[in-house]
């Protein structure tokens, strides 16, 4: 499905399913200590209902499973849902994948008492979405908001492959991240008050084949490149690596999270 913001990338389109496979294979990169901060908030945990917006492959109920919750996904990519629902049963998970935008949720009033936003809140319209959130969250309900990032200005190897991304998609708007607190739409504030944040350094482990494969599944690669340009890239990519990355490295990255009580 192709999708076009002019909030995103000036507008060029892009399309999830395209890269579904990539997504599905080098995308499962968060290290334990991202889950533990959510584990230890009490979120996501045994006797709760946790509704994943902008699901993706599964990542997160995939690998939150092993603590109790009963997890529903959703995603607008369709080709990103048959993903999640493959590695789900490979795994003999139990979770409710459904393919359906953030826009157009229809689950009943106050029937979860965690949703949670990976890598995606800010694609959604949130003045359709964020009263749609509080009806479906119980009292006192959290909107779990994550996000993690590389940091290029910091990390050789994830500045100079940045630089290739900016060179076939000049405009995309993953570029250049630095360290913040999660940005919080000024509507999501009319129904939800904020109880907790935080942003920390995170090293992450990779191959020279994973962070390849990381990079060609982010939205100005694999997601919107045509068929001529993917190719270049890929070939540009690999012979960077070759010239600056041993066969195995970390990345540095920051993440983040904020939980958002329901009024």
């Amino acid at each position: 499905m192709l999708i076009t913001d002019s909030r995103i990338d000036a507008g060029k389109a892009f399309d999830w399913g395209r890269t579904s496979g990539d997504y599905a294979k080098y995308r499962d990169i968060y290290p334990d200590v991202f889950y533990k901060k959510i584990v230890d908030r009490g979120l996501c945990v045994e006797g709760q209902e946790v509704l994943d917006l902008g699901t993706g492959t599964g990542v997160l109920p995939r690998n939150m499973y092993r603590y109790g919750a009963h997890w529903t996904g959703t995603d607008i990519s369709p080709e990103q849902i048959e993903a999640a629902r493959r590695l789900a049963e490979a795994g003999n998970m139990k979770i409710d994948f459904m393919a359906i935008p953030a826009e157009q949720i229809d689950f009943p009033k106050e029937c979860f008492d965690v949703i949670t936003a990976c890598q995606c809140f800010w694609y959604f319209d949130h003045e359709k979405v964020v009263p749609k959130l509080a009806e479906i969250l119980k009292p006192e309900g959290r909107l779990l908001i994550l996000y993690m990032a590389w940091l290029p200005f910091e990390d050789e190897i994830a500045g100079k492959s940045e630089k290739l991304v900016l060179k076939y998609s000049p405009d995309w708007s993953g570029a250049g991240e630095t360290r913040h607190p999660i940005r919080i739409p000024n509507i999501t504030y009319e129904y939800f008050e904020m109880a907790d944040h935080e942003e920390y350094d995170i090293m992450v482990q990779f191959t020279k084949e994973s962070w390849h494969g990381r990079m060609k599944a982010c939205r100005g690669v694999g997601a919107s490149l045509d068929e001529e340009e993917l190719e270049k890239w890929d070939e540009e990519h690999r012979a960077l690596l070759d010239k600056i990355a041993p066969e195995e490295f970390e990345v540095l990255h920051y993440a983040a999270l904020t939980v958002l009580r329901k009024k």
